[in-house]
């Protein structure tokens, strides 16, 4: 009878090997940081690709930065060799007003950002602006470069 009794136990040697084989309670966070470590490379080399805009010599001011927006600001650019480019594509002066005016009716916000080259001359710019506020854009922000003469005596 005795040899019966241990022939049945086979249960607690069962549940000996239940207790190794058993799910893990902690979480292997290895290839979740893997994961962020590549993606924070990838943001790191695509971020300077990111930025916007034509290459131009911009005047210099004391002026300070404006508070940013929530939409994209529209743009228009001034080159040094008199192109008109809106955001990045080229366009004709004949062109501009129809082309604003298809903006502003689709925008919400009337602000616009002109950059223009400092080599071009004042008048081109008020030419510039005229369209500008013609074609329904009324708040234009002039984008300088900080560091110029501050005309109070205190800097360069």
């Amino acid at each position: 009878m005795g040899a019966q009794l241990m022939g049945k136990s086979k249960g607690g040697g069962r549940r000996g090997r239940r207790a190794r084989t058993g799910r893990m309670s902690e979480i292997n966070v290895t290839p979740f940081v893997d994961v962020m470590l590549v993606l924070l490379i990838i943001f790191m080399v695509a971020a300077p690709m990111l930025t916007v805009g034509v290459p131009v010599e911009l005047p210099r001011t004391s002026a300070g930065a404006l508070p940013a927006e929530q939409e994209e600001p529209l743009s228009v650019t001034l080159t040094a060799d008199g192109q008109v480019m809106l955001m990045n594509s080229e366009i004709g002066a004949d062109e501009l007003i129809p082309r604003l005016r298809a903006v502003a009716s689709e925008r919400s916000n009337r602000k616009v950002f002109l950059r223009a080259d400092g080599s071009i001359p004042y008048e081109r710019v008020v030419q510039v602006m005229g369209a500008l506020n013609a074609g329904g854009f009324n708040d234009i922000g002039l984008v300088t470069e900080q560091g110029g003469p501050r005309f109070d005596g205190q800097g360069n």
